[in-house]
């Protein structure tokens, strides 16, 4: 027996709004769900379970009938599915009425049903959000039903405001497995007892490193489970150090070279750290152009010796001004005050 474990697949959602990438991205999400079911067509596998957020929003009709029409090319594949947080069933939920295909199992209340495949002698758990936060820890009275057979708990959630959940304790109640979602980290908690799938594709410049899904299988009447790597990107973080001597197209030189190194389909989060020239001017915007960057925090300070400048200047507007900021523990933004301010008033005495 073999299984797919989707979550927080996030169809609809658009992804850093207002870059130039991003309509793209929107597409790619779509695209990605797609390549797991043609990889399911390709190589069958018995059950896909989606634990929430297979959209990222309320889905359309129209949405929900594309879906449908891909779930109809793998019937081999008995589908359970549930709504999370972000595509919780309102009242005027479209996900209410709809009649999926046969191989579907949609789990359409916030009380815990249990389901169980016949075939396979599988019994699966789950509910759906009705409510888009839910501060009842309603999993954490679940037990599997009496019965031979894998017992698997479809759970989304375990932060204050959507289900809390002691998960250590709600696996040791006897589930083989239960499968999460809601944080679009990939975690494994419990090896081959309990994991988060992650979100499908990262939907967030936070949502650092690989994605993709879980996939399961028996092995010797033990149930194993590993992270499948599936996203078409990624976000990664540059660091790019600073030197004395580094001028603006050294700069850009190191990111072009970290770049093509990481991969140029991947989007980024630039940090610039290190000491810099106190004359250089950094122009962190130009390093948008060199590819996919969300964003660039410039954490670099110049090379000031303070104490020896607080001496030059004591008794000056200057010497008060490095006083003041070296008397406390100073935050990152008063880091930036204390040099920024520094540079303008030596400037200035100039």
């Amino acid at each position: 027996m073999r299984f797919i474990h989707l979550a927080d697949v996030n169809l609809g959602a658009v992804p850093d709004r207002g870059c130039p990438w991003s309509s793209r991205r929107e597409e790619e999400i779509w695209e990605t769900f797609r390549r797991v079911i043609a990889g399911i067509r390709e190589n069958p596998v018995d059950l896909l379970f989606i634990t929430g957020d297979l959209f990222h929003r309320q889905p359309l009709l129209r949405e929900l009938k594309e879906v449908n029409d891909l779930f109809s090319t793998i019937l081999d594949t008995r589908i359970y599915l549930m709504a999370g947080d972000h595509d919780y069933i309102r009242v005027d939920s479209f996900y209410r009425d709809f009649q999926w295909e046969k191989n579907v199992t949609f789990f359409k209340n916030e009380q815990i049903t249990c389901v169980k495949d016949e075939k396979l002698d599988v019994y699966v758990y789950g509910l759906s959000y009705e409510h888009q936060e839910i501060e009842d820890p309603l999993y954490d009275s679940v037990h599997p039903a009496e019965g031979e057979g894998l017992h698997i708990l479809l759970a989304h959630g375990g932060d204050e405001r959507h289900i809390p959940m002691n998960i250590r304790s709600i696996a040791a109640s006897g589930f083989d497995y239960v499968a999460l979602g809601h944080i679009h980290k990939p975690q494994i908690l419990i090896r081959d007892n309990a994991a988060y799938a992650g979100a499908l594709e990262p939907v967030d410049r936070n949502d650092l490193g690989d994605h993709g899904y879980i996939e399961g299988h028996l092995e010797k009447g033990r149930l194993r489970i590993n992270f499948v790597p599936f996203a078409c990107r990624s976000y990664e973080q540059i660091l790019l150090m600073l030197r004395e001597d580094s001028t603006q197209a050294s700069l850009e030189e190191m990111l072009k070279a970290d770049l093509a190194n990481k991969g140029r389909m991947n989007i980024y989060r630039i940090v610039i750290r290190g000491t810099r020239a106190p004359e250089l001017l950094l122009l962190p915007e130009r390093l948008k152009s060199f590819g996919y960057v969300t964003e660039i925090l410039d954490e670099s300070k110049p090379a000031y010796d303070l104490e020896a400048l607080q001496k030059k200047y004591s008794g000056t507007l200057i010497g008060d001004y490095i006083s003041y900021f070296s008397e406390k523990d100073r935050n990152v933004v008063e880091e930036k005050a204390l040099y920024y301010g520094l540079q303008a008033l030596l400037e200035t005495s100039r």
